[in-house]
């Protein structure tokens, strides 16, 4: 079985963000790279899968700039057995859509029978690139999936969703992403890491949209125009009076102050 892991580096969520000097994007001067953590899940899993059936093949697969090299060589010390760059400058700063169909293109030349992904980037929080790399590649999906068996050509994805856990059964090949809880991420070994140092990275472009769906690179539907953060929060206010009097100045200030009364 061959097994697709996309992923993705993103600021470690400890970071500090500071805004670029051109407003549109994020100063990088002094952020700690690191793989998405969702997508760790994602890796987890695929070395699971292998690992079960007792042969296989995990190709893991980013599209970013030279520095998401050191995301891949990570994921190539936790087990994975080669990796795909797609290191093109048209996908700097490119929407989610641009980059599931440069994705698309490289996987459907990879022709995987199992494609995992994280649910979504903590560097975007959009949560899109998944769903749409399986509607680009024509395939079965399931997102955030807390569970995961395979059967034959059958795969078993159980999910939580709002007051209820639900069971969904598709045929591969498809596209899963995980949720927190599918599994716990192992660490690189030192045998992991020394090792990863002798597997291949192919690097390539971004290549043609997948199957004649999608968009060239650097064509996006979506364009960033600025960024700014949250207004700072201002100062709390403590009451000390007797209950009476602080409900009452506890209402008035909703009433007229926060004006949600």
């Amino acid at each position: 079985m061959k097994i697709a892991v996309v992923i993705k580096q993103v600021p470690d969520t400890e970071t500090k963000i500071v805004i670029g000097s051109d407003r549109r994007s994020v100063d990088e001067s002094s952020i700690t790279w690191i793989v998405n953590p969702y997508d760790e899940f994602a890796m987890e899993e695929a070395l699971k899968i292998r690992e079960s059936k007792g042969s296989g093949e995990v190709v893991v697969v980013t599209a970013g700039p030279a520095r998401a090299a050191s995301a891949l060589r990570t994921c190539l010390a936790m087990g994975a057995d080669r990796a795909i760059h797609l290191n093109d400058a048209t996908l700097d700063g490119a929407d989610g859509f641009t980059v599931a169909s440069a994705l698309a293109s490289a996987l459907k030349d990879l022709a995987p029978d199992l494609i995992l992904a994280g649910q979504y980037a903590v560097g975007t929080d959009n949560k899109q690139v998944g769903v749409m790399l399986a509607e680009l590649l024509d395939m079965p999906h399931v997102s955030v999936v807390t569970k995961l068996s395979l059967d034959a050509n059958k795969v078993t994805a159980h999910r939580e969703i709002e007051g209820a856990h639900e069971v969904t059964e598709t045929a591969l090949p498809c596209v899963i992403t995980a949720q927190k809880g599918l599994n716990e991420p192992r660490y690189a070994s030192l045998k992991g890491i020394m090792a990863a140092k002798k597997k291949p990275i192919e690097e390539k472009g971004a290549g043609a949209p997948a199957g004649g769906i999608g968009m060239a690179a650097g064509a996006a539907r979506v364009t960033l125009e600025s960024l700014e953060l949250p207004p700072p929060k201002q100062a709390g206010k403590v009451f000390k009076d007797d209950m009476e009097t602080a409900v009452r100045e506890v209402v008035r200030l909703l009433h007229e102050e926060a004006k949600v009364i």
